[in-house]
């Protein structure tokens, strides 16, 4: 049995538009309250678990963002964009389990049992990985929400472009961030002044196995 989806065609522009960006606008700036309905898009992101492990530092400053050039190798859509986002993810996150799932419970979308069921499954199960794995899950976790923030801006009219080629030891001593948050990117939003470049794609039967990898 099959099922035919409706696909928004505003959708399929915006994964269609959208192209990194390494040159903005420096006199645009976006309103801490755009920021926040961003932000508050990216965060319907799916997790592991539910346990939302992303946390944002948000860097509007100036003046910040002209320390933080030299740390990400003199990248210029650091001072240029409107605003730098750091994607962190906290490798304790299942410590909010109770929280979360009282949430859901009190919302109605979750029944007493399910919510006991989670809360013992996690707080049991998420110690017991051990730092590599609980990394892992918020790297991961924080890969996928930083995708949708990038969507979700460009949905808006702005531009974007993820980084990984920063100190992050040198990010992390400046921004005093604790132990428990792994630092996933950075991702510059603004108005872009300069077109991204597209860019190709390698075709989809090269990349794609069907029910195995044997031939």
């Amino acid at each position: 049995m099959t099922t035919d989806l409706k696909v928004e065609q505003e959708f399929k522009k915006v994964i269609r538009d959208r192209h990194s960006v390494r040159k903005y606008d420096p006199s645009w700036k976006i309103s801490d309250e755009e920021i926040k309905d961003l932000l508050g898009e990216a965060i319907l992101a799916p997790s592991s678990s539910n346990l939302q492990p992303w946390r944002f530092l948000v860097i509007t400053d100036q003046e910040l963002k002209e320390k933080l050039l030299p740390i990400a190798h003199n990248q210029q859509q650091i001072v240029d964009s409107s605003v730098v986002i750091a994607v962190l993810g906290d490798v304790e996150a299942y410590r909010n389990a109770e929280t979360i799932y009282d949430q859901a419970l009190a919302a109605g979308i979750m029944p007493l049992e399910v919510r006991d069921m989670m809360v013992k499954n996690i707080s049991n199960g998420y110690p017991s990985m051990g730092p590599a794995r609980l990394k892992e899950v918020a790297l991961i976790d924080g890969g996928l929400i930083s995708m949708q923030l990038m969507l979700a801006a460009k949905a808006r009219g702005y531009d974007t472009v993820p980084m990984g080629g920063y100190n992050a030891e040198a990010f992390r001593e400046m921004f005093q961030i604790p132990e428990r948050y792994a630092t996933v990117m950075l991702i510059a939003v603004g108005k872009a002044a300069v077109e991204g470049r597209p860019s190709v794609r390698l075709p989809l039967e090269d990349v794609t196995f069907w029910n195995g990898f044997g031939s």
